[in-house]
């Protein structure tokens, strides 16, 4: 992310904010943005006495400006960093006192998860340059992670097949966080430069190459009972790696992106890739699926699908297994 990296190269070149407010619904940026500003601004002799965590469930925003307004020790400055911070939010407001005349030798970092500020309100209008830098970590979108995967994975020295880095959304969402561990796990036991495949994931991911809910959908949309059979056997056959809740969502996405495919005029792999947020490689998918799916049974398997989401979570019906929900759902579908 470029916004990321020009904030990193400014701290690194010494030109850093009294206020760090890191906001938003991606947590992955705001704790790389937070572990860079405690491992890199102050020495380890300097940190003993002058950087702090602090955690919103635990301290007010009183606590916050008593400890930012006392001057280093033996330090050019001291660093605050306030995690959890989005606890605070019913009076983050109240930091605006302090934001308009902060202490200069205190860099003061809050991270601000799955929230972001009003705008409108006093607070964000002063965090603005020179007195602070306000970041806000968006989510990605799905079809935006592989290439994210890519990436990472390029910086760490690993190049990765695209349809091993589609099974890695599939399989683990978009979860930045939870990717990067995941992709550290790799590089932990594979040489630099090993390409990374379905196979490998398979092997240290544990996630199934063949029988996952990527190919699911893949059979599906090209009505393959025999292969979507096998998948769903599996499927109940280890439902722990496998939760219903998630192939019924994945499912209910894409027919609902169906849907939207049938509703285009311009059936064009750029146009549907814009209009449905999907990465290029999936065209060909939707197209197939629309083949065998009119707008109209679209239709009805979404209205199948929410039936048998509430199923899942026990709606009208009663201890009915994860096996005979798939089977279900595979009759009503197929």
């Amino acid at each position: 992310m470029e916004e990321v990296k020009r904030l990193i190269d400014e701290i690194r070149k010494g030109e850093i904010k009294p206020i760090y407010f890191l906001m938003g619904e991606e947590a992955y940026y705001i704790d790389r943005i937070a572990e860079y500003i405690s491992k890199n601004v102050l020495s380890e002799e300097e940190k003993g006495f002058n950087q702090m965590v602090l955690y919103g469930k635990e301290v007010t925003v009183d606590d916050i400006v008593s400890n930012a307004k006392r001057f280093p020790m033996m330090s050019e400055r001291q660093v605050i960093i306030v995690k959890e911070a989005q606890h605070l939010s019913r009076t983050i407001e109240q930091l605006a006192s302090y934001a308009e005349n902060p202490q200069p030798s205190t860099v003061l970092v809050i991270c601000y998860k799955y929230k972001k500020l009003d705008k409108r309100k006093k607070l964000h209008k002063l965090l603005k340059a020179p007195n602070g830098h306000v970041f806000e970590s968006k989510k990605l979108y799905e079809n935006q992670v592989s290439e994210w995967i890519r990436k990472i994975l390029k910086t760490k020295g690993y190049p990765i097949s695209y349809k091993a880095s589609i099974l890695l959304v599939e399989f683990l969402g978009t979860d930045l966080s939870r990717i990067n561990n995941e992709l550290d796990k790799l590089s932990v036991v594979l040489p630099q430069n090993t390409e990374i495949t379905p196979e490998i994931i398979e092997k240290h991911i544990g996630i199934s190459k063949d029988y996952n809910n990527f190919e699911l959908k893949k059979a599906i949309g090209e009505k393959d009972i025999l292969k979507a059979t096998k998948i769903i056997t599996y499927f109940a056959q280890n439902p722990k790696d496998n939760p219903f809740v998630v192939t019924i969502s994945l499912l209910h996405t894409f027919f609902t992106q169906l849907l939207q495919y049938h509703g285009l005029n311009d059936h064009s792999a750029r146009n549907v890739a814009s209009a449905l947020r999907i990465n290029p490689y999936f065209v060909d998918e939707f197209q197939t699926a629309a083949r065998n799916y009119s707008m109209k049974k679209s239709s009805k398997v979404v209205s199948y699908l929410r039936e048998l989401d509430m199923k899942g979570k026990g709606v009208g019906a009663y201890n009915i297994s994860q096996a005979d929900l798939l089977k279900e759902l595979l009759v009503k579908i197929m």
